[in-house]
């Protein structure tokens, strides 16, 4: 299969075979690097320094077998004599076969270089025919030597040829790698667990199942997003309730100046030329409630995020208001940066002035550094304020305590602060009034 970049490629083949799951790739990506260090610590082992350790092991036997088999071939009437000395010396057990010839031996069963480096250490000593015999007892390895007349074997003991410490470090090496990987397939799972929740709850959410919020469980960033998903369900579900409260406000608020309509176009030809004014007035107030109502039910979405000079903004907003008859006064510091939509949050503040203009004589603007991750944004009136028990409650919709007020100015703040991850609440002034607090990340 040729590969081409961009179409069938080796990573497409690649991602046919891995795990789906992000469990699966998590504990892939665990256990790759887990058995390649593995793998280059047990070569670095078995390569270099068992394999030199175990060539030395088999030449210090091969040697004593050479040396007791030249003895015994140099002064064979002491043959007896030296297979005592051999075997309280070299710890082996000899016995001497008279008459035998050397049998066909089944292969070895030893683990590693050892079989393959005594054979080749005998062969360099003995000079003769010869074979060993690895089966032949739990505990020896057996050297059958042929002789002139007969058969010389040798018991040796395993251990003058192996190292225990090997095992050991086997051992220690995959125990070290199954105990590593369960625990992070235990930790992995936690996380998993997490992200799970937030994905079945994201789909029950979309499909009209609102379950509440969900407990963040997990690492930081795992309960980040389980949080910042509570945050958007509660918008949402506030945005839905806003919604349905506004549909049924427009029927309740249009009805009136549409029935002032309708009876004066019924009586138009009683009516006297002046009140065409009134008529004018009704159409004026049904064009104002349809504003608010498309600017509340748009939520300024459209625009875009930037990174805005918050001073100059509350400056302009300042003058605005003083152009518009407002006794304001203005105190920000120089070249505050916000990242935020700058006409929607101009809205916004522009709501929390209306409101207060109509309930005071003077007005005062702040801006604040909160700690380095927030600014807070004051509104402080005059006015007579609003008592605590009262406060949440002017920010639902369509909830006014100001004559001819339609009781959305402070439910589209909130709302355009909110969709900044900031929030507003209502506390008592300093000046005898009410201070409007927004807070805004920074």
């Amino acid at each position: 299969m040729k590969f081409r970049p961009g179409g069938y490629s080796f990573d497409t083949m690649l991602r046919k075979f891995l795990p789906r799951s992000l469990l699966g790739r998590s504990l892939l990506t665990v256990l790759i690097p887990l058995v390649l260090l593995q793998a280059v610590a047990l070569e670095i082992f078995y390569g270099s320094h068992l394999n030199e350790l175990s060539r030395r092991l088999a030449g210090g036997v091969a040697g004593e077998v050479g040396f007791v088999i030249d003895q015994i071939d140099h002064d064979p009437k002491s043959r007896d004599m030296l297979i005592r000395e051999a075997d309280r010396h070299f710890l082996f057990n000899i016995f001497y076969l008279p008459g035998e010839t050397l049998k066909r031996l089944p292969p070895p069963d030893a683990p590693g270089p050892v079989d393959d480096d005594l054979a080749t250490s005998l062969a360099n000593d003995l000079h003769r025919k010869f074979n060993v015999g690895w089966n032949t007892a739990p505990d020896h390895i057996r050297v059958n030597v042929q002789m002139p007349d007969g058969v010389i074997s040798i018991d040796v003991p395993r251990k003058r040829l192996y190292i225990g410490e090997f095992y050991i470090f086997l051992a220690w090496l995959i125990g070290t790698a199954l105990i590593v990987f369960g625990v992070a397939a235990m930790f992995l799972r936690n996380q998993v667990r997490g992200i799970s929740r937030l994905a079945r709850a994201a789909e029950a959410f979309g499909m009209g199942r609102d379950y509440g919020p969900m407990k963040p469980e997990g690492a930081i960033e795992v309960r980040r997003a389980a949080t910042a998903f509570n945050r958007m369900q509660e918008r949402l579900r506030r945005f839905l309730e806003q919604r349905t409260t506004m549909l049924a406000g427009v029927s309740h608020d249009l009805r009136t100046p549409l029935t002032r309509l309708r009876l004066a176009l019924a009586m138009m030809e009683e009516t006297p030329a002046g009140d065409l004014a009134g008529m004018t007035g009704d159409i004026e107030e049904m064009e104002k409630l349809i504003s608010m109502y498309l600017a509340f039910a748009r939520g300024e979405g459209s625009e875009q995020a930037a990174p805005t000079d918050i001073s100059l903004l509350l400056d302009e907003i300042t003058a605005a208001a003083r152009r518009a008859g407002a006794n304001i006064t203005c105190q920000v510091p120089d070249s505050l940066f916000v990242t935020l939509r700058p006409e929607a949050m101009r809205r916004a503040i522009n709501n929390l002035i209306d409101n207060a203009r109509r309930h005071a004589e003077n007005i005062v603007l702040t801006a604040a550094v909160l700690g380095e991750r927030s600014i807070a944004i004051t509104v402080d009136d005059d006015g007579p304020g609003i008592p605590p028990e009262q406060r949440d409650f002017l920010f639902r919709p369509f909830e006014t305590n100001a004559p001819g007020g339609i009781g959305l100015g402070l439910a589209i703040a909130r709302d355009i602060i909110g969709a900044h991850g900031g929030s507003v609440r209502l506390t008592d002034s300093p000046m005898g009034g009410l201070r409007a607090v927004v807070e805004l990340p920074v």
